[in-house]
């Protein structure tokens, strides 16, 4: 059985985002972002959807949602992060990631990566109550 919190509008914009990163979607990804979404990690930030685009080729990155945490506007996501060689396809890291995204009118806002969880649900301002359940 899904949890409520699962079919909020916040976490299906988010999961919904996850699938055109990772089906290199890139129009349905912008369709489904800000024009002026914030896109940052622990190096710095900045606006657009121009940076994303930019950052998705460069990337060539895979994110699969493991564990949501939700509250309001705001998405805390630990992912399983996959990056693959552009060359040959290979996979050629992978680590857990953490990501903050902000839902505003249907749409990712911003995507902020974080070192941890911990760190990502210190920002903001959730604990662990705030997880929802996936089936």
């Amino acid at each position: 059985m899904k949890d409520t919190a699962v079919t909020s509008p916040e976490v299906e914009a988010v999961l919904k985002w996850h699938e055109a990163l990772n089906d290199r979607d890139m129009e349905r990804l912008i369709s489904l972002s800000d024009p002026e979404i914030e896109v940052g990690g622990p190096r710095g930030s900045g606006r657009g959807t121009q940076l994303l685009r930019e950052w998705v080729e460069r990337a060539n990155i895979r994110l699969e949602a493991r564990r949501v945490f939700h509250r309001s506007e705001t998405v805390v996501v630990e992912q399983e992060a996959e990056w693959r060689s552009a060359e040959t396809g290979e996979v050629s890291g992978s680590q857990i990631a953490v990501s903050t995204f902000a839902v505003r009118n249907g749409l990712v806002a911003s995507v902020l990566r974080y070192d941890s969880l911990a760190d990502a649900l210190r920002v903001a301002d959730l604990d662990g109550s705030g997880e929802t359940k996936r089936s």
